[in-house]
This record gives C-alpha cells, structure tokens and sequence, in this order.
C-alpha cells in the first residue's frame, strides 16, 4: 500500500515533538522513539510516531517468529511493535512460567496509518495514501491540543518481588553454577511493583525522560497497556546489508561535579570486572551474528568504550556484520534473541537457570522494541529503564537486572540495581 509524503520545517521542534506526542493519546496504538538528540553514529532520525493500526499481528510464543516473518513479507511496509523476551520458548526449548502481573502478548507489530519522522527541524509525514486528505486536519490539531494533568492522586506503595535477604541467597546460587561451571555469566533480574494503582502514562513519560535523555527512549501504547522507556541500550539494526549490535555491560554512578565524574569515568575505563562482563557477552554477540553473517564479515568497531547519560556511565560496544542479500530480517533477529546482554553465556544454561531463579516473567521487559522500513531494515532498542502499566489490572511494574559474574559481590550487585531502578522510583513517587 503506498504512502503519501508531505515535509514541512518546524522553528520549535521541542514545542512540536510535546504537542505531537499529547496528539497521539487519542489513538489506541502509539509508538514514540526519541534519541533525545543524543550523540550516536548510527541514527537515521531524531525521532518517530506511529499512530493508528491499519493491520496487525499479536502473537503468543509459539511460532511467533514465523508468524512475524510471514506477517511482514506479505505488507512490505512499515511495521511498528515489539518482541517480548518469552520469545526466547519460541527459539529454544524453554518455558515461562513465573507471576506475570502485566499481560502483554509475547509479540505485537502494527502497519501505522500515520508515521511522522524528525529530523533536526524538519518533519517528514508518512501517511497511508487512504488518509492523506487527514494531513492538514491533523497538523491543525496537533498545534492546539492541551495537556490534561491527571486528576487522580493515589499513593504508590512500591514492593519488591524478590527482598534484599532472599536477593543475596540468589546471587549466591548464581555464583555456585558459575563456579561449577554450568555458566560464566548470567542477566539476574528483579521486579519492582505497585498494585491498584493509577498513573498518568504520557506524564510519567515525560517526567522519566526529562531525567535520563538516553537515545532510545520509547512511549509505547497498545489499548490499556503502556511501556514508559529510558532506555540507553540498541539491540540491534540492520541498514542495507551491514547489521550492528551495542551491548551495554558496566554501570557507575553519575557524580556531583566535573572533576568527580572524570574519576569515576576513568575508573569504569579501567574496571577489569565491568571490562570482563562487557567483553564476555561481546563475543556472545559475535558467535550471534556469525549465525547470520558472511563468512569473516562480524568483527568488533568499539569495545568498552564509556557513554555518559544523566543518570549514570555506561560500557557500551558496537559489533557489526554484512549479511546477504536474500536474507530475511526476521531470520537475523531470531539467530540473536534474545539479546545477550539480557541473559548471559552460554546463553541457554544461562536463561533456564534465571527462569527458575527470578520470581517474575518478564515479558516485555529486557525484550525490544522497534520498526521495520518497507526495504526490510530494522532498528530495536533494549527495553531496561522502563515502566510498565496496565491500567485495567492498575497494575506499575519496573524491573532491573545486572550482570553476574565470577567476581561479583552480592551487596554490590544490589547497589547496582537500586542505580538502575533510581529513575523509574524518582518519577513514580513524584508523579503522584
């Protein structure tokens, strides 16, 4: 189906992305992903919203890949959704069957009928050829509509699913199979929870994004489910026939001053157990990529190299490949999911150790979200630093996870993890 494409320049583009995104909520599938004009190599835009489904595909695990492939290759248009990480039963013979207070499908993409890309100060409309005369009435919307500040004011009693006590016996399990030698690393994650509770989902939004401004931040909306995202992490892209991945692995905490910040930079530079963790799900990567990529293509651009966001300093490698012509998008996201970074390695013992460890499924989290261009290229984030709400159930979920290695103390990992989950509380609390 063809689109009709309308361009235009913008003076405030900041006033023009807050009014776009309050437009959108009219609409029951949203999908925002902004970079926050963050610095980064490998951006084709600043930022896009998909609004309004036209056809979609809503899928358990089961044979969610070939669905996906199938779903794709038969619209050839663009597709905007996300693949949660229970996807991994559909890849591997494994299971999910932890509390899941959420209930998002395993995997969902929609064919938008509006798209909106910007770039610098332009804006660049993407409209189904079947709503073009709705470009001039939408535009005038977007420049009046108000924000509507939520009138429900509830207090948000956050749990935790797993307590510090029964955290530390975990680690200590994780520990002994790497000691065993059953793994050499592992993703533990833990949940962070609040129930009969009401949010203002763009609100919180915006408030978590205004403290962190990470490059992959996303505004997702699928009927009364929402996905409310900082994240700093790109899963992986594919632009013409060269596919990258960036890893993150290694976390420090922001300082208060310039001065203090270098240390600490220079610090994370030189950390052999943060550089360990980094470099072990590396060549997780690589052995990934390889599945999909011309023989002697995959090799390493970055590696360990520190990106600062707001909140904290990160360890971030890039690793790239050159792929065939003929093959299909979905068969190169299936060979590497899920995402190393979220598991651990060898990836398989490490996934069914943590299902049996972690109390919560984790769904969408640590999954990935994104969009497929009609040529078949791809961009996914990895979806950490976010909130999850379903408002039927008024049910606020946020996970976090760190990366367990030979060397990690157990007090120390949940230090990490309350850094992780600092955003995600600090918007909540203050929204409400």
């Amino acid at each position: 189906m063809q689109r009709t494409n309308h361009q235009f320049e913008v003076s405030n583009i900041s006033e023009f992305k807050y009014q776009l995104l309050l437009w959108s909520q009219q609409f029951q599938k949203v999908v925002w992903l902004d970079s926050n004009n963050y610095s980064q190599q490998y951006s084709n835009f600043d930022a896009v919203l998909a609004v309004d489904s036209l056809l979609e595909i809503k899928s358990s695990h089961k044979n969610a890949f070939e669905n996906l492939k199938n779903f794709q290759t038969n619209i050839s248009d663009y597709l905007f959704g996300y693949l949660s990480y229970d996807l991994k039963n559909d890849v591997e013979n494994l299971t999910s069957t932890n509390f899941d207070g959420l209930n998002f499908p395993d995997l969902y993409f929609f064919q938008p009928k509006k798209i909106f890309f910007i770039k610098g100060n332009s804006v660049d409309i993407k409209y189904l050829n079947d709503f073009k005369n709705e470009i001039q009435t939408d535009l005038t919307a977007i420049k009046i509509v108000k924000s509507r500040k939520s009138k429900v004011k509830n207090q948000i009693n956050i749990k935790l699913r797993i307590h510090k006590d029964e955290y530390y016996k975990k680690i200590n399990t994780v520990l002994n199979h790497i000691r065993r030698g059953d793994i050499y690393e592992a993703n533990f994650c833990q949940e962070f929870y609040s129930e009969n509770t009401t949010i203002n989902p763009i609100e919180i939004y915006q408030n978590l994004n205004e403290i962190s401004k990470t490059p992959f931040a996303t505004f997702l909306k699928l009927e009364d489910k929402y996905l409310l995202s900082a994240s700093p992490e790109r899963y992986l892209k594919k632009d013409g026939n060269e596919v990258i991945s960036q890893p993150i692995k290694g976390t420090e905490k922001r300082a208060d001053s310039k001065e203090e910040d270098l240390i600490l930079i220079s610090e994370l530079e030189k950390n052999t157990k943060e550089r360990a963790e980094n470099i072990m799900i590396v060549d997780l990567v690589r052995n990934d990529l390889s599945r999909s990529a011309i023989k002697g293509s995959v090799k390493v651009n970055e590696l360990c190299k520190v990106y600062t966001f707001k909140q904290v300093h990160q360890l971030i490698s890039t690793v790239s490949c050159k792929v065939k012509n003929n093959i299909h998008s979905v068969d190169i996201i299936k060979d590497t999911f899920p995402m190393g970074s979220m598991t651990g390695a060898p990836k398989i013992s490490a996934m069914k150790i943590m299902e049996k460890l972690e109390e919560t499924k984790r769904g969408i989290y640590s999954g990935a979200v994104g969009y497929f261009t009609p040529k078949g290229d791809f961009d996914f984030n990895v979806i950490i630093r976010s909130i999850l709400y379903n408002s039927t159930k008024k049910y606020v979920s946020y996970s976090v996870g760190g990366a367990i290695t030979a060397q990690s103390i157990p007090e120390k990992e949940y230090e990490e993890c309350l850094l992780k989950a600092k955003a995600m509380k600090q918007v909540l609390l203050k929204g409400n």
